[in-house]
Protein backbone atom coordinates (compact mmCIF):
# COMPACT_ATOMS: atom_id res chain seq x y z
CA UNK A 1 0.00 0.00 0.00
CA UNK A 2 1.42 3.38 -1.01
CA UNK A 3 1.34 6.51 1.14
CA UNK A 4 2.52 10.00 0.25
CA UNK A 5 1.91 12.78 2.75
CA UNK A 6 1.25 15.21 -0.11
CA UNK A 7 -1.88 13.25 -1.02
CA UNK A 8 -3.63 14.76 2.00
CA UNK A 9 -3.16 18.27 0.65
CA UNK A 10 -4.87 17.08 -2.54
CA UNK A 11 -7.78 15.72 -0.50
CA UNK A 12 -8.18 19.05 1.32
CA UNK A 13 -7.90 20.96 -1.99
CA UNK A 14 -10.80 18.93 -3.37
CA UNK A 15 -12.94 19.33 -0.26
CA UNK A 16 -12.13 22.99 0.50
CA UNK A 17 -10.99 24.35 -2.86
CA UNK A 18 -12.10 27.97 -2.34
CA UNK A 19 -11.46 28.16 1.39
CA UNK A 20 -8.47 30.22 2.52
CA UNK A 21 -5.61 27.88 3.39
CA UNK A 22 -2.83 30.31 4.35
CA UNK A 23 -2.58 34.00 5.22
CA UNK A 24 0.43 36.25 5.50
CA UNK A 25 -0.81 39.81 6.07
CA UNK A 26 -2.38 40.91 2.74
CA UNK A 27 -1.49 37.69 0.93
CA UNK A 28 -4.16 34.98 0.98
CA UNK A 29 -4.14 31.65 -0.84
CA UNK A 30 -6.94 29.12 -1.18
CA UNK A 31 -6.48 25.39 -0.81
CA UNK A 32 -6.74 25.01 -4.58
CA UNK A 33 -3.99 27.60 -5.09
CA UNK A 34 -1.62 26.10 -2.51
CA UNK A 35 -2.04 22.64 -4.04
CA UNK A 36 -1.55 24.01 -7.58
CA UNK A 37 1.67 25.80 -6.57
CA UNK A 38 2.93 22.60 -4.92
CA UNK A 39 2.32 20.78 -8.23
CA UNK A 40 4.18 23.52 -10.12
CA UNK A 41 7.18 23.17 -7.80
CA UNK A 42 7.15 19.41 -8.26
CA UNK A 43 7.34 19.97 -12.03
CA UNK A 44 10.24 22.41 -11.56
CA UNK A 45 12.16 19.86 -9.50
CA UNK A 46 11.51 16.91 -11.80
CA UNK A 47 12.46 18.99 -14.86
CA UNK A 48 15.81 19.62 -13.14
CA UNK A 49 16.52 15.97 -12.53
CA UNK A 50 15.10 15.31 -9.08
CA UNK A 51 14.05 11.69 -8.69
CA UNK A 52 12.21 9.67 -6.07
CA UNK A 53 14.25 9.49 -2.87
CA UNK A 54 16.48 12.48 -3.64
CA UNK A 55 16.98 15.02 -0.86
CA UNK A 56 15.85 18.65 -1.31
CA UNK A 57 16.81 21.20 1.36
CA UNK A 58 14.62 24.23 2.02
CA UNK A 59 15.47 27.30 4.12
CA UNK A 60 12.15 29.15 4.16
CA UNK A 61 10.53 31.27 6.91
CA UNK A 62 6.87 31.06 7.94
CA UNK A 63 5.39 32.26 4.65
CA UNK A 64 2.96 30.67 2.15
CA UNK A 65 6.01 29.48 0.24
CA UNK A 66 6.78 26.99 3.02
CA UNK A 67 3.81 24.62 2.51
CA UNK A 68 3.96 25.09 -1.27
CA UNK A 69 7.62 24.04 -1.42
CA UNK A 70 7.29 21.36 1.28
CA UNK A 71 4.41 19.60 -0.47
CA UNK A 72 6.01 20.21 -3.87
CA UNK A 73 9.07 18.24 -2.78
CA UNK A 74 6.86 15.44 -1.44
CA UNK A 75 4.82 15.40 -4.67
CA UNK A 76 8.04 14.70 -6.54
CA UNK A 77 8.71 11.69 -4.29
CA UNK A 78 11.73 13.43 -2.79
CA UNK A 79 12.68 13.92 0.86
CA UNK A 80 12.29 17.31 2.54
CA UNK A 81 15.26 18.64 4.52
CA UNK A 82 14.08 21.75 6.43
CA UNK A 83 16.95 24.07 7.35
CA UNK A 84 16.87 26.25 10.45
CA UNK A 85 16.50 29.83 9.21
CA UNK A 86 18.83 31.21 11.90
CA UNK A 87 21.87 29.26 10.73
CA UNK A 88 25.03 30.74 9.29
CA UNK A 89 26.87 29.58 6.19
CA UNK A 90 29.11 26.90 7.73
CA UNK A 91 26.13 25.45 9.63
CA UNK A 92 23.98 25.43 6.49
CA UNK A 93 26.81 23.73 4.63
CA UNK A 94 26.77 20.92 7.20
CA UNK A 95 23.02 20.37 6.64
CA UNK A 96 23.47 20.27 2.86
CA UNK A 97 26.42 17.90 2.93
CA UNK A 98 25.22 15.60 5.71
CA UNK A 99 21.78 15.17 4.09
CA UNK A 100 23.18 14.62 0.54
CA UNK A 101 20.84 17.38 -0.67
CA UNK A 102 20.86 17.76 -4.46
CA UNK A 103 18.81 20.98 -4.53
CA UNK A 104 18.74 23.88 -2.07
CA UNK A 105 15.73 26.22 -2.03
CA UNK A 106 16.51 29.33 0.00
CA UNK A 107 14.58 32.49 0.86
CA UNK A 108 15.85 35.75 -0.62
CA UNK A 109 16.31 37.19 2.88
CA UNK A 110 18.88 34.49 3.66
CA UNK A 111 20.62 34.80 0.30
CA UNK A 112 24.16 35.73 1.40
CA UNK A 113 24.54 32.89 3.88
CA UNK A 114 22.76 30.46 1.55
CA UNK A 115 25.01 31.24 -1.44
CA UNK A 116 28.15 30.95 0.66
CA UNK A 117 27.06 27.54 1.93
CA UNK A 118 25.94 26.36 -1.52
CA UNK A 119 29.25 27.32 -3.14
CA UNK A 120 31.18 25.34 -0.53
CA UNK A 121 29.05 22.23 -1.02
CA UNK A 122 30.03 19.77 -3.75
CA UNK A 123 27.00 17.47 -3.50
CA UNK A 124 24.35 20.17 -4.08
CA UNK A 125 24.01 21.07 -7.78
CA UNK A 126 21.14 23.59 -7.89
CA UNK A 127 20.23 26.70 -5.87
CA UNK A 128 16.70 28.04 -6.21
CA UNK A 129 15.94 31.42 -4.64
CA UNK A 130 12.41 32.03 -3.35
CA UNK A 131 10.97 35.41 -2.50
CA UNK A 132 7.79 37.40 -2.01
CA UNK A 133 5.15 37.12 -4.79
CA UNK A 134 6.33 40.36 -6.45
CA UNK A 135 10.03 39.36 -6.40
CA UNK A 136 11.23 38.90 -9.99
CA UNK A 137 14.78 40.27 -9.70
CA UNK A 138 17.22 37.61 -10.85
CA UNK A 139 19.81 36.66 -8.20
CA UNK A 140 23.52 36.82 -8.97
CA UNK A 141 23.78 33.09 -8.38
CA UNK A 142 21.14 30.40 -8.66
CA UNK A 143 17.72 30.56 -10.30
CA UNK A 144 14.73 32.58 -9.12
CA UNK A 145 11.86 30.29 -8.16
CA UNK A 146 8.91 32.64 -8.75
CA UNK A 147 9.04 32.75 -12.59
CA UNK A 148 9.84 29.04 -12.73
CA UNK A 149 6.72 28.31 -10.67
CA UNK A 150 4.52 30.44 -12.92
CA UNK A 151 5.89 28.85 -16.09
CA UNK A 152 5.46 25.27 -14.84
CA UNK A 153 2.28 23.26 -15.23
CA UNK A 154 -0.10 23.11 -12.28
CA UNK A 155 -0.82 19.47 -13.09
CA UNK A 156 1.42 16.74 -11.70
CA UNK A 157 0.76 13.08 -10.96
CA UNK A 158 2.28 12.70 -7.52
CA UNK A 159 5.02 10.09 -7.26
CA UNK A 160 4.01 6.97 -5.37
CA UNK A 161 5.91 6.40 -2.13
CA UNK A 162 5.63 3.72 0.52
CA UNK A 163 4.67 4.30 4.18
CA UNK A 164 8.23 3.49 5.30
CA UNK A 165 9.91 5.77 2.75
CA UNK A 166 11.59 8.82 4.27
CA UNK A 167 9.44 11.93 3.94
CA UNK A 168 11.43 14.39 6.06
CA UNK A 169 14.89 14.56 7.62
CA UNK A 170 14.64 16.75 10.71
CA UNK A 171 17.89 17.84 12.26
CA UNK A 172 18.13 17.82 16.03
CA UNK A 173 19.10 21.04 17.77
CA UNK A 174 22.70 19.92 18.15
CA UNK A 175 23.13 21.00 21.77
CA UNK A 176 26.00 18.50 21.92
CA UNK A 177 28.21 17.85 18.91
CA UNK A 178 26.91 18.06 15.35
CA UNK A 179 23.16 17.92 14.70
CA UNK A 180 21.83 14.52 13.62
CA UNK A 181 19.19 14.06 10.94
CA UNK A 182 16.17 12.10 12.20
CA UNK A 183 14.60 10.20 9.30
CA UNK A 184 10.81 10.42 9.57
CA UNK A 185 8.70 8.28 7.27
CA UNK A 186 5.54 9.27 5.43
CA UNK A 187 3.60 7.20 7.97
CA UNK A 188 5.44 8.74 10.94
CA UNK A 189 4.51 12.26 9.86
CA UNK A 190 1.03 11.46 8.53
CA UNK A 191 -0.20 9.65 11.61
CA UNK A 192 1.28 12.20 14.01
CA UNK A 193 -0.44 15.03 12.12
CA UNK A 194 -3.69 13.06 11.92
CA UNK A 195 -3.65 12.39 15.66
CA UNK A 196 -2.82 16.05 16.37
CA UNK A 197 -5.72 17.17 14.19
CA UNK A 198 -8.25 14.87 15.82
CA UNK A 199 -7.14 14.58 19.43
CA UNK A 200 -4.93 17.54 20.33
CA UNK A 201 -5.79 20.78 18.50
CA UNK A 202 -9.04 19.22 17.21
CA UNK A 203 -9.01 21.51 14.21
CA UNK A 204 -11.66 21.78 11.53
CA UNK A 205 -12.61 23.98 8.54
CA UNK A 206 -13.90 26.78 10.77
CA UNK A 207 -10.66 27.13 12.70
CA UNK A 208 -7.94 29.74 12.25
CA UNK A 209 -4.60 28.38 13.44
CA UNK A 210 -1.65 30.62 14.29
CA UNK A 211 1.70 29.56 12.79
CA UNK A 212 4.39 31.45 14.68
CA UNK A 213 6.34 28.37 15.76
CA UNK A 214 9.01 27.90 13.07
CA UNK A 215 7.76 25.47 10.45
CA UNK A 216 11.23 24.05 9.95
CA UNK A 217 10.83 22.63 13.47
CA UNK A 218 8.87 19.44 14.14
CA UNK A 219 6.30 21.00 16.52
CA UNK A 220 5.13 23.70 14.11
CA UNK A 221 5.47 21.49 11.05
CA UNK A 222 3.38 18.57 12.33
CA UNK A 223 0.95 20.06 14.84
CA UNK A 224 0.25 23.33 13.02
CA UNK A 225 0.97 23.11 9.27
CA UNK A 226 0.31 19.45 8.50
CA UNK A 227 -2.53 19.01 11.00
CA UNK A 228 -4.10 22.35 10.03
CA UNK A 229 -4.02 21.73 6.28
CA UNK A 230 -5.25 18.17 6.75
CA UNK A 231 -8.32 19.50 8.58
CA UNK A 232 -9.24 22.33 6.16
CA UNK A 233 -8.37 25.05 8.69
CA UNK A 234 -6.94 28.46 7.80
CA UNK A 235 -3.33 28.98 8.85
CA UNK A 236 -2.28 32.56 9.54
CA UNK A 237 1.48 32.98 9.50
CA UNK A 238 3.86 35.12 11.52
CA UNK A 239 7.48 34.80 10.30
CA UNK A 240 9.06 35.38 13.72
CA UNK A 241 7.75 35.89 17.23
CA UNK A 242 7.04 39.45 18.25
CA UNK A 243 4.57 39.81 21.10
CA UNK A 244 2.62 42.80 19.78
CA UNK A 245 2.58 41.40 16.26
CA UNK A 246 1.18 38.10 17.51
CA UNK A 247 -1.55 39.90 19.45
CA UNK A 248 -2.46 41.96 16.36
CA UNK A 249 -2.72 38.86 14.16
CA UNK A 250 -4.82 36.98 16.72
CA UNK A 251 -7.23 39.92 16.91
CA UNK A 252 -7.26 40.60 13.14
CA UNK A 253 -7.81 37.03 11.96
CA UNK A 254 -9.84 35.84 14.97
CA UNK A 255 -7.43 33.03 15.72
CA UNK A 256 -8.98 30.03 17.47
CA UNK A 257 -5.94 27.76 17.99
CA UNK A 258 -2.50 28.78 19.26
CA UNK A 259 0.62 26.73 19.89
CA UNK A 260 3.50 28.35 21.74
CA UNK A 261 6.56 27.33 23.67
CA UNK A 262 6.64 28.40 27.35
CA UNK A 263 8.69 31.55 26.74
CA UNK A 264 6.11 32.83 24.26
CA UNK A 265 3.30 32.35 26.79
CA UNK A 266 5.32 34.31 29.36
CA UNK A 267 5.83 37.23 26.98
CA UNK A 268 2.17 37.18 25.92
CA UNK A 269 0.98 37.31 29.51
CA UNK A 270 3.38 40.13 30.32
CA UNK A 271 2.15 42.17 27.34
CA UNK A 272 -1.51 41.49 28.18
CA UNK A 273 -0.89 42.88 31.66
CA UNK A 274 0.37 46.14 30.16
CA UNK A 275 -2.08 46.63 27.29
CA UNK A 276 -5.70 45.91 26.44
CA UNK A 277 -6.11 43.04 23.99
CA UNK A 278 -8.98 40.85 22.85
CA UNK A 279 -7.92 37.22 22.59
CA UNK A 280 -11.40 35.87 23.26
CA UNK A 281 -11.53 33.90 20.01
CA UNK A 282 -8.85 31.47 21.28
CA UNK A 283 -10.47 28.15 22.19
CA UNK A 284 -7.39 25.92 22.21
CA UNK A 285 -3.87 26.59 23.50
CA UNK A 286 -1.11 23.98 23.45
CA UNK A 287 2.49 24.00 24.60
CA UNK A 288 5.56 21.89 23.96
CA UNK A 289 9.34 21.96 23.38
CA UNK A 290 10.17 22.50 27.06
CA UNK A 291 8.53 22.32 30.47
CA UNK A 292 5.76 24.83 31.11
CA UNK A 293 5.88 26.45 34.55
CA UNK A 294 2.68 25.93 36.58
CA UNK A 295 2.58 29.66 37.28
CA UNK A 296 2.14 30.40 33.56
CA UNK A 297 -0.62 27.78 33.19
CA UNK A 298 -2.48 29.33 36.11
CA UNK A 299 -2.08 32.92 34.96
CA UNK A 300 -3.12 32.16 31.38
CA UNK A 301 -6.31 30.41 32.47
CA UNK A 302 -7.13 33.24 34.86
CA UNK A 303 -6.49 35.94 32.21
CA UNK A 304 -7.98 34.30 29.11
CA UNK A 305 -10.16 31.48 30.42
CA UNK A 306 -8.27 28.83 28.43
CA UNK A 307 -6.49 25.80 29.86
CA UNK A 308 -3.10 25.32 28.21
CA UNK A 309 -2.63 21.68 27.27
CA UNK A 310 0.95 20.58 27.65
CA UNK A 311 2.55 17.79 25.65
CA UNK A 312 5.87 16.17 24.99
CA UNK A 313 7.86 14.92 22.07
CA UNK A 314 11.12 14.98 20.16
CA UNK A 315 12.14 15.40 16.55
CA UNK A 316 12.84 11.66 16.74
CA UNK A 317 9.15 10.98 17.61
CA UNK A 318 7.60 12.98 14.77
CA UNK A 319 7.28 14.83 17.33
CA UNK A 320 4.26 14.08 19.57
CA UNK A 321 4.63 11.26 22.10
CA UNK A 322 2.24 12.33 24.87
CA UNK A 323 -0.29 15.06 25.52
CA UNK A 324 -2.96 16.30 27.87
CA UNK A 325 -6.09 15.94 25.74
CA UNK A 326 -9.40 17.69 26.26
CA UNK A 327 -11.50 14.52 26.66
CA UNK A 328 -9.45 13.34 29.64
CA UNK A 329 -8.70 15.16 32.92
CA UNK A 330 -5.92 17.71 32.50
CA UNK A 331 -3.15 17.62 35.06
CA UNK A 332 -1.22 20.90 35.06
CA UNK A 333 2.49 20.23 35.17
CA UNK A 334 2.08 16.86 33.48
CA UNK A 335 3.02 16.08 29.87
CA UNK A 336 -0.11 13.96 29.73
CA UNK A 337 -0.78 10.46 28.50
CA UNK A 338 1.00 8.61 25.68
CA UNK A 339 -0.76 9.07 22.35
CA UNK A 340 -2.58 6.08 20.84
CA UNK A 341 -0.19 3.39 19.64
CA UNK A 342 2.79 4.89 21.46
CA UNK A 343 4.30 3.23 24.53
CA UNK A 344 6.14 5.28 27.15
CA UNK A 345 7.93 3.81 30.15
CA UNK A 346 10.33 5.00 32.83
CA UNK A 347 13.57 3.03 32.79
CA UNK A 348 16.22 2.59 35.45
CA UNK A 349 19.94 2.74 34.65
CA UNK A 350 20.12 -1.08 34.66
CA UNK A 351 17.49 -1.33 31.90
CA UNK A 352 14.63 -2.46 34.15
CA UNK A 353 11.37 -0.51 34.32
CA UNK A 354 10.76 1.81 37.26
CA UNK A 355 7.85 1.66 39.66
CA UNK A 356 5.09 4.27 39.79
CA UNK A 357 6.46 7.58 41.04
CA UNK A 358 10.08 6.51 40.64
CA UNK A 359 12.34 8.79 38.59
CA UNK A 360 14.16 7.35 35.59
CA UNK A 361 14.76 7.92 31.89
CA UNK A 362 11.69 8.15 29.66
CA UNK A 363 11.83 5.62 26.81
CA UNK A 364 9.43 5.39 23.87
CA UNK A 365 8.43 2.95 21.17
CA UNK A 366 5.65 3.02 18.60
CA UNK A 367 4.54 4.25 15.18
CA UNK A 368 5.95 7.73 15.82
CA UNK A 369 9.58 6.69 16.33
CA UNK A 370 11.99 7.60 13.52
CA UNK A 371 13.67 5.11 11.20
CA UNK A 372 16.99 6.26 12.60
CA UNK A 373 19.60 8.98 12.21
CA UNK A 374 20.52 9.48 8.56
CA UNK A 375 23.90 7.88 7.78
CA UNK A 376 24.61 7.42 11.50
CA UNK A 377 24.02 3.76 12.38
CA UNK A 378 26.14 3.93 15.54
CA UNK A 379 24.22 6.92 16.92
CA UNK A 380 20.97 5.16 16.00
CA UNK A 381 21.97 2.01 17.91
CA UNK A 382 22.98 4.13 20.91
CA UNK A 383 19.57 5.84 20.93
CA UNK A 384 17.20 3.00 19.97
CA UNK A 385 18.00 0.00 22.18
CA UNK A 386 15.85 -3.15 21.99
CA UNK A 387 13.21 -1.13 20.18
CA UNK A 388 13.03 1.60 22.83
CA UNK A 389 14.02 5.17 21.95
CA UNK A 390 16.02 6.64 24.83
CA UNK A 391 15.00 10.28 25.20
CA UNK A 392 17.62 11.53 27.65
CA UNK A 393 14.79 13.02 29.70
CA UNK A 394 14.20 12.12 33.34
CA UNK A 395 10.59 11.59 34.30
CA UNK A 396 8.10 9.69 36.38
CA UNK A 397 4.60 8.29 35.97
CA UNK A 398 1.67 8.60 38.39
CA UNK A 399 -1.10 6.16 39.32
CA UNK A 400 -3.29 7.36 36.42
CA UNK A 401 -0.60 6.84 33.78
CA UNK A 402 0.24 10.55 33.41
CA UNK A 403 3.89 11.37 32.84
CA UNK A 404 5.94 14.19 34.34
CA UNK A 405 9.29 15.53 33.17
CA UNK A 406 11.70 15.98 36.04
CA UNK A 407 14.69 17.15 34.01
CA UNK A 408 17.12 16.38 31.25
CA UNK A 409 19.34 13.45 32.17
CA UNK A 410 22.39 15.60 31.52
CA UNK A 411 20.88 18.61 33.35
CA UNK A 412 20.83 17.02 36.80
CA UNK A 413 22.97 19.01 39.22
CA UNK A 414 24.85 16.84 41.71
CA UNK A 415 25.87 19.07 44.59
CA UNK A 416 27.85 17.32 47.30
CA UNK A 417 26.28 13.98 46.31
CA UNK A 418 22.72 15.38 46.37
CA UNK A 419 20.67 15.29 43.18
CA UNK A 420 19.04 18.62 42.32
CA UNK A 421 16.51 18.92 39.51
CA UNK A 422 16.74 22.42 37.97
CA UNK A 423 13.07 22.45 37.03
CA UNK A 424 12.03 22.47 40.69
CA UNK A 425 14.07 25.63 41.30
CA UNK A 426 12.89 27.18 38.02
CA UNK A 427 9.24 26.58 38.95
CA UNK A 428 9.78 28.44 42.21
CA UNK A 429 11.52 31.40 40.55
CA UNK A 430 8.78 31.64 37.92
CA UNK A 431 6.27 32.11 40.72
CA UNK A 432 8.06 35.26 41.95
CA UNK A 433 5.96 38.28 40.90
CA UNK A 434 8.91 40.10 39.28
CA UNK A 435 10.34 37.15 37.31
CA UNK A 436 9.52 36.64 33.64
CA UNK A 437 11.87 33.75 32.86
CA UNK A 438 14.21 31.53 34.83
CA UNK A 439 16.82 28.94 33.96
CA UNK A 440 18.94 26.99 36.42
CA UNK A 441 22.24 25.28 35.57
CA UNK A 442 25.02 23.50 37.37
CA UNK A 443 28.47 25.11 37.43
CA UNK A 444 31.75 23.45 38.50
CA UNK A 445 32.71 23.75 42.14
CA UNK A 446 35.92 22.33 43.64
CA UNK A 447 34.38 21.59 47.01
CA UNK A 448 30.97 20.22 46.12
CA UNK A 449 31.44 19.10 42.51
CA UNK A 450 28.72 21.42 41.27
CA UNK A 451 26.93 24.50 42.49
CA UNK A 452 23.50 25.83 41.55
CA UNK A 453 23.32 29.01 39.50
CA UNK A 454 20.13 30.69 38.33
CA UNK A 455 19.61 33.15 35.50
CA UNK A 456 16.45 35.24 35.42
CA UNK A 457 14.92 37.98 33.32
CA UNK A 458 12.36 40.35 34.80
CA UNK A 459 8.92 41.49 33.68
CA UNK A 460 8.66 44.97 32.20
CA UNK A 461 8.66 47.60 34.92
CA UNK A 462 9.59 45.12 37.66
CA UNK A 463 12.67 45.23 39.88
CA UNK A 464 14.35 42.60 42.00
CA UNK A 465 17.76 42.20 43.55
CA UNK A 466 19.85 39.04 43.67
CA UNK A 467 19.69 38.93 47.47
CA UNK A 468 15.91 39.28 47.43
CA UNK A 469 15.56 36.36 45.03
CA UNK A 470 18.02 34.25 47.03
CA UNK A 471 16.01 34.82 50.22
CA UNK A 472 12.82 33.98 48.33
CA UNK A 473 14.36 30.60 47.43
CA UNK A 474 15.77 29.97 50.91
CA UNK A 475 12.34 30.53 52.44
CA UNK A 476 10.79 27.90 50.18
CA UNK A 477 13.44 25.29 49.31
CA UNK A 478 15.90 23.07 51.12
CA UNK A 479 19.12 25.02 51.42
CA UNK A 480 21.15 22.59 49.29
CA UNK A 481 18.79 23.23 46.34
CA UNK A 482 19.00 27.02 46.51
CA UNK A 483 21.08 28.96 43.96
CA UNK A 484 24.42 30.09 45.28
CA UNK A 485 24.32 32.82 42.66
CA UNK A 486 21.47 34.48 40.76
CA UNK A 487 22.29 36.60 37.75
CA UNK A 488 19.72 38.94 36.23
CA UNK A 489 19.85 39.26 32.43
CA UNK A 490 17.78 41.44 30.15
CA UNK A 491 16.79 38.36 28.14
CA UNK A 492 17.81 34.71 28.33
CA UNK A 493 19.51 33.19 25.26
CA UNK A 494 17.11 31.15 23.13
CA UNK A 495 17.12 28.84 20.15
CA UNK A 496 14.86 29.16 17.10
CA UNK A 497 11.81 27.72 18.88
CA UNK A 498 12.17 30.04 21.88
CA UNK A 499 13.68 27.31 24.04
CA UNK A 500 16.23 28.63 26.55
CA UNK A 501 19.76 27.54 25.62
CA UNK A 502 21.20 26.21 28.84
CA UNK A 503 24.45 25.29 27.12
CA UNK A 504 25.13 28.99 26.51
CA UNK A 505 24.30 29.77 30.13
CA UNK A 506 26.70 27.10 31.34
CA UNK A 507 29.42 28.49 29.08
CA UNK A 508 28.66 31.99 30.36
CA UNK A 509 28.93 30.78 33.97
CA UNK A 510 32.27 29.08 33.34
CA UNK A 511 33.66 32.25 31.74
Amino acid sequence: MSLNLAHYLEISAEAYADRTAVILDKHRYTYAEVNAFAKRIANVLVDRGIEKGDKVAMMIPNTPHFPMIYYGILNAGATVVPVNTLLKAHEIQYYLEDSDAKVFIAWRGFYDEAVHAFNETETCHLLLVAGSPDDFTAPEEGELLNPLMLEASHEFDLIETMPDDTAVILYTSGTTGHPKGAELTHFNVFFNAYYSKDKIIQSGPEDVVLAVLPLFHSFGQTCIMNAGLMSGATITMVPHFDTQRVIEVIERDKVTVVAFVPTMYAFLLNAARETQCDLSTIRMAVSGASSLPLEIISRFKERFGVQILEGYGLSETSPVASFNVSDRPCKPGSIGLPIWGCEMRVMREDGSFAEMGEVGEIVIRGHNVMKGYFKKPVATKETIINGWLHTGDLGKCDEDGYFYIVDRLKDIIIRGGMNIYPREVEELLHAHPAVLEAAVVGVPDELRGEEVKAYVSLKDGQKALEDELKKYCLDRLAKYKCPKEIEILRVLPKGPTGKVLKRELRDHARR
